[in-house]
């Protein structure tokens, strides 16, 4: 009738390690896995982005053959921002004066652009609110309505609204044209120091002016930058825009804006240092497919009042080098580890004060039978009738019991209940022997 039963508490016990086990090795499989989409943008069709992001896929998915990635065709840099705030993409890049993804950390500076307003050597123009009545081309392509939006900064830091000049957005060769016949006062081009918009402006300018353009300087560059965080005051060194004839003819501060790889914050961190390590280090092989790879650079971690904060898993990257899978993984283990430690921790207690009670029921039980067994010794036939009617009760309330005891319980409650089965029947057969006294 005791056999041994199944034991709650050993079986909760059994589920609290089971948790705990299963938790760790989530976690170690998750970190571990072999496999790995990640969802990136491509930035505006033909595009230096879209082509950095085609050339950064391939040396990536060579560099760490288990993580993929998956192409998100987005029109602009607006909608590469939006993607990421949406849940869209996993990886994005932006450009600081447009949309900021507001889930959004960075992980690597990709290159700064230098705004460049743009002249004829013979103009009278030589500030941005002199631009006020006038025309401004500004280099058609993927950025244009970017351009045209900074451009609206940037007068608006000087109170001239933006419909008070106007812009022509056109191709490249014919922005010289329209400069010479004057159809345009200026260019408004935001490039690199290096191949880009700016170059080319400058270059198609010189050309049909027979002269060395101007470059405007801004005169309140850090003022600008702190209103408008998305810029920064910029040098362009002598001869940065052109070199024969050099342009500028002497340095020149300007504002640059930034293009920038984004994450959205939930991303882990070992993820995020992995894929920004994997920029900086393959800077070299990324310029040889893109020009924009030449200024890769890593945030500035010790800026207090970034435009974006650094993703902090490439920041402890930054601050302290490269670390071990485990290193890195030991801190998502405590993450997984404290709640379920935590958990079985309470399931054991609970367990233990369920057990408690059942000790006490079962001390209670075997105390009664003991009882039971006292009476008897000195029952009248009557009394005896009556006694062994709770004995049956409390051996079938024993037995129901005793699949939630151990196995040292049930042996006690066994001997307990032969004790005073052998004390009735004893009592029983010296009533029917007329004996008048109690069994030994």
């Amino acid at each position: 009738m005791f056999g041994l039963f199944a034991k709650p508490r050993t079986a909760a016990l059994v589920v609290a390690v089971a948790f705990l086990l299963a938790g760790v090795a989530l976690g170690v499989l998750y970190l571990w896995s072999p496999h790995a989409v990640l969802r990136i943008t491509t930035g505006p069709e033909g595009s230096n982005a879209a082509r950095f992001i085609a050339g950064f896929v391939k040396v990536a998915e060579a560099r760490h053959p288990r993580i993929k990635f998956q192409s998100v065709a987005v029109p602009d840099l607006t909608a590469s921002a939006k993607a990421l705030e949406d849940g869209k993409a996993d990886l994005a890049i932006i450009r600081s004066d447009a949309h900021l993804p507001t889930n959004g950390e960075t992980l690597v500076i990709l290159r700064q652009d230098v705004v460049a307003v743009i002249v004829p050597h013979h103009s009278a123009i030589a500030s941005l609110p002199d631009l006020a009545g006038k025309t401004v081309a500004i280099p058609a392509g993927p950025a244009q309505n970017d351009d045209s939006h900074a451009l609206d900064l940037l007068l608006s830091f000087y109170n001239v609204a933006p419909e008070a000049v106007k812009r022509e957005f056109l191709p490249l060769d014919e922005i010289g044209p329209a400069v010479e016949h004057k159809k345009v006062a200026a260019v408004f081009a935001i490039g690199p120091v290096g191949p880009g918009p700016a170059i080319d402006a400058v270059g198609a300018i010189a050309h049909a002016s027979k002269g060395a353009p101007k470059i405007l300087a801004f005169d309140d560059a850090d003022a600008i930058a702190k209103r408008f965080p998305a810029f920064e005051s910029y040098d362009v060194p002598e001869g940065g825009l052109h070199g024969k004839p050099q342009v500028p003819d002497d340095t020149v501060t300007t504002v640059a804006v930034n293009y920038r790889i984004v994450v959205p914050i939930t991303m882990p961190d070992i993820v995020a240092n992995a894929i920004g390590r994997s920029i900086l280090t393959a800077k070299a092989q990324l310029m040889n497919i893109s020009p924009m790879a030449n200024q890769i650079s890593a945030p500035d971690v010790s800026d207090q009042n970034p435009l974006l904060p650094i993703h902090p898993g490439f920041a402890d990257y930054l601050n302290n080098g490269d670390q071990s899978f485990f290193d890195q993984a030991q801190r998502y283990l405590y993450i997984f580890g404290i709640p379920l430690s935590i958990g079985a921790s309470l399931l054991t207690l609970a367990v233990s004060m369920f057990n408690a009670r059942g000790a006490k029921k079962d001390r209670d039980a075997m105390a009664r039978l003991l009882a039971l067994a006292n009476e008897a010794n000195t029952a009248d036939r009557e009394r005896l009738d009556a006694l062994e009617q709770e004995l049956h009760e409390a051996v079938a309330a024993c037995v129901e019991r005793s699949s939630e005891a151990d196995k040292d319980e049930q042996w006690k409650t066994s001997l307990a209940i032969q004790h005073a089965m052998r004390r009735f029947e004893r009592r029983d057969q010296a009533l029917k022997g007329g004996s008048s006294g109690g069994a030994s």
